[in-house]
């Protein structure tokens, strides 16, 4: 596979299936009633043209969530399928996700890692972000 089969655009809710089914591989654990379908369309559409797909020869191979809260950006599932990695893919998602977030005026980004997935820690770290130890994440059900 070269560069130039590596196509990077927006997700749209069309994509819907196709990443879902792309998440039960590579990122299930992080799944949760949050990525329903209605869900992913409010958020796709509160922060449009931000969230990304990687598609090869017409197959959607990776995926990038993008958004902010007018204050900070944040990135989720961000995904690419174990067969396609080591091509950049994971590299150009974000780099286009950071971009819209930048360009919505949003200067810091989050991301949130799992303590035992050392895969995605070395890539966001070799991207040049750091790991903070100042803070925790705690969340509660509405």
């Amino acid at each position: 596979m070269t560069t130039n089969e590596i196509q990077i655009r927006p997700m749209t809710i069309e994509d819907y299936d196709e990443i879902f089914a792309m998440w039960q591989i590579t990122t299930k654990r992080a799944l949760s009633e949050a990525d329903s379908r209605d869900n992913i369309a409010f958020y796709l559409d509160r922060n449009p043209g931000m969230s990304q797909v990687a598609v090869v020869n017409g197959k959607i191979v990776g995926t990038v969530l993008c958004g902010h809260d007018g204050r900070r950006g944040f990135i989720h599932h961000m995904a690419v399928l174990p067969e396609y990695r080591r091509h950049q893919i994971g590299m150009k998602l974000a780099g286009r996700g950071l971009e819209a977030i930048g360009n919505a005026g949003i200067a810091k980004t989050h991301i949130f890692c799992y303590t035992n997935n050392e895969l995605g820690q070395s890539f966001w770290k070799a991207m040049g972000w750091e790991k903070r130890n100042d803070v925790y994440v705690f969340s509660c059900k509405n």
